[in-house]
């Protein structure tokens, strides 16, 4: 079949979104295409475009690492980041492209130093920020810390940075920080449109690049705002250890995909995979939906105690290609017939990922149709089952699957040309 045909079916329906996606590269800036959208909030104007910029050359896919917060909270020190670092290498998850190790709330001492620094907390860091980022970056990994567009973070255990953004900007870059996460409690009420804004500039003249991650947690749409200043930034609230919360939260951010691309994407918040709460099949389609909707893939487990079903879940090479695919196009739920779900997105080279999603508490038959998924309906496709590791030849029409409770089946649909 000839390239214009199946390709012209796909960009059909995926027109709107590959529209939004789009990223022009020069080598020092990031400079995307995205929506302006109505004052009556209706909808993005096709017509028009805001150029944002973010001169930090970062998240051209998806972030890939570890974070603190859903095993360990404030249970934190600096022999465990430094195991944590080490299993991350020794594990092979490093050389899946895991590479950011992120301390969440809990690092400093109550109070700043005299000259208004953050302090490590010399219980649990005796050694400090700047060695613990040197034995980090030994390793190949990148060291990332959090802090608060408040006066205290969430815990109410270290100060914020509302007001010290500066200040504390240039102390991560001096210790070698890679990434931050801001959160967004004791607020004094200010919008986060006039908070993160700030940091952002001051993590833009620290004089190092680092992540930006804005954990706003959707409350005022930061899909809309965000891209001009950060690298991801939340679409919800917390994620919980469990079905109705990972199911929730994956609704939730689905209706702001538009917005994400290579440079900014959503965040649905991290993985909980291996953290006891969900069964392994919810595990998978937890991970599985997380690589097709671009969402970053920050592992929230123990990786240094992990069990082999864990690993193998977290350590799926092609489903993590999808996530980090070129395009960057993050994708969507399709079709919806009760519990049963079809998610799908496009890819590099005019491939399609499709996920067959069984919310139900029954098995099922689950299909999609090439016109479902945006495929030309004359199409024949190679399907690279994902987790069976198997592929189908020369399939038409649809692709389908048997899906049991919970349960999802992801697929790479490669069109014969």
């Amino acid at each position: 079949m000839a390239i214009s045909s199946t390709s012209s079916g796909l960009l059909c329906n995926f027109m709107a979104l590959s529209m939004l996606s789009l990223v022009i590269i020069s080598t020092r800036h990031e400079i995307s295409a995205r929506p302006v959208r109505h004052d009556d909030g209706v909808g993005p104007s096709f017509g028009s475009y805001r150029r944002y910029l973010l001169d930090n050359g970062l998240g051209l896919t998806p972030q890939m690492g570890w974070n603190s917060w859903n095993h360990f909270q404030c249970d934190i020190n600096e022999t465990l980041i430094k195991e944590t670092a080490d299993a991350m290498v020794s594990s092979g998850l490093a050389a899946l492209g895991y590479e950011y190790i992120n301390l969440d709330d809990c690092w400093a001492e109550h109070d700043r130093d005299a000259k208004g620094n953050m302090v490590p907390k010399a219980s649990t860091f005796p050694s400090g920020m700047k060695k613990l980022a040197r034995y980090v970056h030994k390793r190949g990994l990148k060291l990332g810390i959090y802090s608060d567009a408040g006066i205290q973070t969430c815990s109410n255990r270290m100060p914020g940075s509302l007001g010290h953004e500066e200040q504390d900007a240039k102390t991560f870059a001096s210790w070698g920080i890679d990434y931050l996460k801001y959160d967004n409690c004791e607020n004094r009420g200010i919008s986060p449109k006039e908070r993160y804004p700030v940091m952002s500039k001051a993590l833009l003249n620290s004089g190092r690049p680092i992540f930006f991650s804005l954990c706003e947690w959707g409350q005022e749409d930061p899909a809309t705002w965000a891209p001009s200043i950060g690298n991801s930034w939340r679409t919800t609230g917390d994620i919980q250890d469990n079905w109705d919360s990972m199911t929730a939260i994956a609704d939730l951010n689905d209706k702001w995909a538009e917005y994400a691309g290579p440079g900014g994407w959503n965040d649905p918040d991290m993985l909980e995979v291996g953290n006891g709460g969900m069964t392994a099949e919810e595990y998978r389609s937890h991970f599985s939906i997380w690589a097709l909707v671009k969402a970053p893939l920050l592992i929230g487990c123990d990786i240094r105690s992990m069990d082999n079903t864990t690993f193998k879940i977290l350590s799926n090479r092609e489903v993590i290609a999808v996530n980090q695919d070129g395009l960057g196009v993050q994708g969507k739920k399709i079709k919806k017939d009760g519990d049963l779900e079809v998610w799908t997105g496009p890819l590099t080279d005019h491939r399609v990922a499709v996920v067959l999603w069984n919310r139900g508490a029954s098995p099922a038959n689950i299909t999609a149709s090439w016109t479902d998924i945006g495929l030309n309906s004359a199409a024949i496709v190679n399907a690279r089952d994902l987790w069976e590791h198997v592929t189908l030849a020369s399939v038409r029409d649809q692709i389908a699957g048997w899906v049991d409770p919970h349960a999802c089946k992801m697929f790479v649909l490669t069109p014969q040309y």
